[in-house]
């Protein structure tokens, strides 16, 4: 069976004994070889399998062998080329193809043919792809010592042997050559003296063929390492029997093919077959039976030394030719890109292959070497450190600035004190300051000037146990309640009667507030009532207060209504001047003149009481809050 298109195959060769045919006639091949798949292509790379020589008797007691080369090309069809041999037979088999009886002379043929290439990728494929080595260009030189072996047609009377030789070339740049070459071979006819096979008994005759030849050289890739080539041109051959006899002269055109493959700038293995057609045109000899041209196969392989011309200068000696460098000044060692400029895979401009330290981080200021600096040893590369001059044994940050935890700008190998509370005030060493000894760093207290030995809360000010505002050595009172007003001394205030009033009635009414007959000057009598009131008014600073201005029935209604508003507005203006404490935008002063009154304006005790001033609270919500407080107060007494 076929195997599978595009696996590497291995011939398991079971053969049976091939027959021995008459002189020129044609052999028996045992069956075709079981073919197995060794591997998938997709799935491993291209490659190639010699599969070494067996050997066994045959059913006649002759001695059998069996080899096979196989290529595997990744994702195409495999080839495989083996060949049989045995005492006077050779069998050759491709791929696929049914086993059929070959005549002597093909199978030859195709099996050396196979071999040359098959070969030819074997050392290709260890050689690998980096191979530098192109044809020479301009007119140059070739010269290229041989070996081989000399495969006869089935007509001629010769036995195969080797051949050696030498050929000399002129390349005509890298595409085209011209070559002539000498070969010489030693060998013995089959039977008789005759060039050609005939029935004869005869004992064979020993022979020296001796070629020269001309030929057209066309190379298929001449910038490759692995260069294909064709050659086409005419031969001829002078074979001389080592006994007396006469010479004969075969002539005839040649053509061929095969591969060089680099193996320096101007060196070259070459292999190489080439089909030489001979004429039996010398006389006496006729044409042999059946056939006016003759296929002879010559496979060789060799070394080819090219010398002048020009090779593909490359200057830097990166493996890049200077016609296609497009960094035509690379240092020695770089590795290279397909334009032979450098790679530099971390990019510090020291080129991979020169680069000992190749993966330096970015940023980094490196050495020759390309490996980075460190100027101050502090483990953060230059180039990346903002701080460079970072004293030696400092402790750093990523960026090898000097590490600061606590941040009080001592640092971390110097700090004694590495716990600093942020805002702190520290010295030298990185230790906080306390100047006034209560326990709470300089920085911190909001109380910088506590007395010794006094006790303090966590902003460094002195304790207020009850807070009511009077700090506990200073509280003659250390206990008063919550919300009850204290005097400087930490002790309670007791509410006045106009307090009380206040927060009863909305409205502190006052009488005792003098001015001049007629006018809005105060009396200096009143002071002490005013004093009184804006005590009381700046213990409540979100009332909102209406000062009102109140007349008797006396004088015109408009004169009493501009008096009226006078006289409030002077009351505003003295408590604003005496207390400034007092926000002016929480007062406002209004007249009503005789418009209010509260008694009759008849009498004079009457008079007397409509002539007043009114602190009327016009946000009474605030007292309500008040009352509910000191209820609540009250009720958890």
């Amino acid at each position: 069976m076929d195997p599978e298109p595009g696996r590497i195959l291995k011939c398991d060769c079971r053969m049976e004994s091939p027959a021995r045919s008459p002189p020129g006639g044609t052999s028996i091949l045992p069956p075709p070889p079981r073919v197995h798949a060794l591997h998938d292509p997709l799935k491993t790379p291209s490659r190639l399998t010699v599969a070494p020589p067996t050997g066994q008797l045959d059913n006649t007691g002759r001695s059998l062998h069996a080899a096979s080369i196989v290529w595997g090309p990744s994702g195409s069809t495999g080839i495989v080329a083996y060949y049989l041999l045995s005492s006077g037979s050779l069998a050759y088999h491709g791929h696929g193809a049914p086993l059929q009886t070959r005549e002597r002379g093909r199978t030859m043929k195709l099996m050396r043919m196979s071999f040359v290439v098959l070969t030819a990728l074997v050392v290709q494929s260890l050689a690998g792809p980096g191979t530098a080595r192109s044809e020479v260009g301009g007119l140059h030189l070739n010269v290229t010592p041989f070996g081989g072996w000399a495969q006869w047609a089935k007509d001629v009377n010769l036995d195969d042997k080797a051949h050696y030789g030498g050929r000399v070339g002129l390349g005509l740049g890298r595409y085209i050559g011209v070559e002539g070459y000498y070969s010489s071979i030693s060998t013995q006819t089959e039977h008789g003296t005759t060039l050609y096979t005939t029935g004869s008994v005869a004992p064979s005759t020993k022979m020296k063929v001796k070629g020269y030849g001309a030929d057209l050289i066309l190379n298929l890739l001449p910038s490759s390492g692995f260069n294909p080539y064709l050659l086409g041109g005419w031969h001829e051959e002078k074979i001389t029997p080592d006994a007396p006899g006469t010479e004969a002269f075969m002539n005839g055109a040649e053509f061929g093919g095969g591969v060089k493959l680099g193996l320096s700038q101007r060196v070259a293995l070459r292999l190489e077959a080439r089909d030489k057609r001979w004429s039996f045109d010398s006389p006496p000899t006729p044409d042999p039976p059946g056939s006016k041209s003759l296929d002879n196969l010559f496979y060789s392989g060799g070394i080819q030394l090219s010398l002048g011309g020009s090779s593909g200068k490359d200057s830097d000696k990166d493996g890049v030719k200077d016609k296609v460098d497009k960094c035509p000044d690379t240092p020695r060692g770089a590795v290279v890109d397909a334009s032979g400029c450098p790679l530099d895979a971390d990019g510090d401009h020291v080129p991979d292959g020169i680069d000992q330290c190749p993966n330096t981080p970015a940023g980094a200021t490196v050495d020759a070497r390309g490996c980075p600096s460190d100027a101050d040893s502090d483990g953060v590369f230059d180039g990346i450190d903002q701080c460079p001059g970072t004293p030696a044994g400092t402790t750093v940050d990523a960026r090898g600035c000097t590490a600061d935890s606590d941040k009080d700008g001592v640092p971390d190998g110097v700090d004694k004190c590495a716990d600093t509370p942020a805002g702190a005030k520290v010295d030298a060493t990185g230790c906080p300051i306390d100047s006034d000894k209560d326990g709470v760093p300089d920085g911190l207290d909001q109380c910088p000037d506590t007395p010794a030995g006094t006790q303090v809360d966590p902003r460094g000010c002195s304790l207020d146990s009850d807070n009511d505002g009077v700090q506990d050595d200073k509280d003659l009172c250390p206990n008063t309640q919550a919300g009850v007003r204290v005097d400087k001394d930490g002790c309670p205030i007791e509410i006045s009667e106009k307090e009380i009033e206040l927060l009863d009635k909305g409205r502190i009414t006052v009488r005792e507030i003098h001015f001049e007959t007629g006018k809005a000057d105060i009396s200096p009598e009143s002071g002490p009532v005013l004093d009184e009131i804006g005590t009381i008014l700046i213990q409540w600073p979100r009332l909102k207060i209406e000062i009102g201005g109140h007349t008797d029935a006396r004088g015109s209604d408009a004169f009493n209504m501009q008096l009226s508003e006078k006289r409030a507005q002077a009351v505003l203006d003295y408590l604003a001047q005496k207390f400034p404490q007092i926000n002016r935008d929480q007062f406002t002063a209004k007249g009503y003149g005789e418009s209010k009154p509260v008694a009759s304006n008849k009498t004079a005790l009457g008079m007397a009481k409509n002539r007043r001033v009114e602190f009327k609270v016009l946000n009474t919500e605030e007292l309500t809050k008040e009352k509910e407080r000191r209820r609540l107060l009250k009720k958890g007494e």
